[in-house]
């Protein structure tokens, strides 16, 4: 599966995204934007075993549990994460597919050089 994504999307730093993956990328951007969804994904994603319960995240914040199941929505509609209630209980984990996919559009392949900006446009305006 991860190698069949590689394949097909370039990384960011490698070529330019196209119009469909930018608007997808920016949704999951969007969704990592929040510190509380940050901390969320982390906290689910360093879960020994791999799943977490919602009854296990929700006391880490400040925040009522139905803002905390708001934030989780969007992790989920964002890709990064997903779910199965079980009982009263809805346990989450990460999606390693999205992660390693965003992993490999941020990097670049080993031993390329990072492209440095024209510096005749940086600083221009000092």
């Amino acid at each position: 599966m991860r190698g069949r994504t590689e394949e097909c999307r370039p990384g960011l730093l490698t070529a330019p995204v196209d119009e469909d993956q930018a608007t997808e990328l920016a949704k999951v951007f969007k969704a990592l934007g929040d510190p509380v969804r940050l901390r969320l994904l982390s906290m689910i994603a360093s879960r020994a075993g791999g799943e977490v319960c919602v009854c296990d995240l929700t006391p880490a914040f400040d925040l009522s549990q139905p803002t905390i199941s708001h934030h989780l929505k969007l992790l989920r509609q964002a890709g990064l994460i997903d779910c199965e209630r079980r009982g009263t209980w809805v346990y989450y984990w990460l999606l390693p597919e999205m992660t390693d996919r965003l992993a490999g559009i941020l990097t670049r392949p080993a031993g390329q050089p990072l492209a440095r900006a024209d510096r005749t446009h940086s600083g221009a305006a000092s």
